[in-house]
């Protein structure tokens, strides 16, 4: 408890190798892992994040480097979550995004940190929304949440980040891609980024038109049960309370247009902190995260107590006696004290 004590008071001083062990014991599910995420939690001064995602190829890791550089000239200390994808045969992963954030690693103000998915789908890692809060509680004042780049179903970084920007490049078929990604439903911010090549402008007008024909979300939603329901409409133009997502064109590798995106996440922020839209956003997603957390708790809890039982009735799947359903429905049945039908 003392060593867990001396790593609480490191993370809130900032202490870089205080953070790294605390992201590496939360990576590896540790014991003592959730114990120190409840010491640590707070809703006072939490970071503002960022989340990148979009489609491979569009210069995502390139543009976040940018991005790194423009808050420490403001003097903000930055955080970076770089996910990367598992490898389904050999269980490793590269974690390679750093590489282009080099210049980074001795500047005191900045934490970079690569994770795996370790086959979690969604675009990021299970651990994701856990070290965030070691982030929260570092103080540090922005976060940047870096995604695989799977492309069209990275809708989990939407329940994490306060503005979620979307990175796209033109010559790579994303004018087709764009008419069916659902993950464009969800934009905060768009970067059309590798502006200078050929196609940049009608990258820019797939997107106007999808913009417009959209169903674009009010802001106003109201809880139903546990689900948060979202009253939308179609319209290209803003009502009150509604934010409508910028289009930027970008150059990352030659610095061009991203102050205009560091301007654009900061008028988005001001929306979410001033706005009833933002607030209900906000709701949704602390709803969101306590759910995701009393589901691993109890898929923990059904592990950890009912081992055999999983055993048995995952054998009995395998062997074709029983199907899944009826399997998985008696043991919720049995942790719940109720007798199996």
């Amino acid at each position: 408890m003392s060593d867990l004590s001396t790593l609480v008071e490191g993370i809130r001083a900032g202490n870089m190798r205080a953070l790294a062990r605390a992201c590496r014991l939360i990576d590896e599910r540790d014991p003592c892992a959730f114990d120190l995420l409840k010491q640590i939690f707070t809703n006072e001064g939490r970071a503002y994040v960022i989340g990148v995602t979009g489609t491979p190829g569009a210069g995502k890791s390139t543009l976040v480097d940018g991005l790194i550089r423009l808050y420490r000239e403001q003097g903000k200390r930055v955080a970076v979550l770089a996910v990367d994808p598992t490898s389904p045969y050999s269980g490793g992963a590269i974690l390679g995004d750093r590489i282009r954030m080099q210049q980074h690693f001795t500047d005191e103000g900045v934490f970079i940190r690569s994770i795996a998915t370790r086959g979690h789908l969604g675009g990021l890692s299970r651990s994701t929304g856990d070290v965030l809060h070691v982030l929260h509680a570092a103080s540090f004042d922005v976060v940047i949440l870096e995604t695989v780049g799977v492309g069209q179903d990275e809708l989990e970084v939407t329940q994490l980040a306060d503005t979620t920007l979307v990175v796209m490049a033109p010559g790579l078929g994303d004018d087709i891609q764009a008419i069916k990604a659902g993950i464009l439903e969800v934009a905060d911010v768009f970067a059309v980024n590798k502006s200078d090549r050929v196609g940049a402008d009608a990258t820019v007008q797939d997107l106007q038109q999808m913009l417009s024909l959209r169903r674009v979300p009010t802001g106003v939603s109201k809880m139903q049960g546990h689900t948060a329901v979202s009253t939308v409409r179609k319209a290209p133009e803003a009502e009150a309370g509604e934010w409508i997502p910028p289009i930027l064109k970008t150059v990352a590798h030659q610095k061009e247009g991203l102050a205009d995106l560091v301007d654009a996440f900061a008028k988005h922020r001001e929306f979410l902190t001033t706005t009833e839209a933002g607030k209900e956003i906000r709701a949704r997603r602390q709803v969101a995260e306590f759910r995701a957390i009393l589901y691993q708790a109890l898929i923990d809890a059904v592990d950890a107590r009912f081992a055999e039982q999983v055993s048995e009735k995952l054998q009995g799947v395998v062997d074709g006696r029983s199907d899944p359903y009826s399997s998985a429905e008696a043991l919720v049945r049995g942790a719940v004290g109720e007798p199996e039908t």
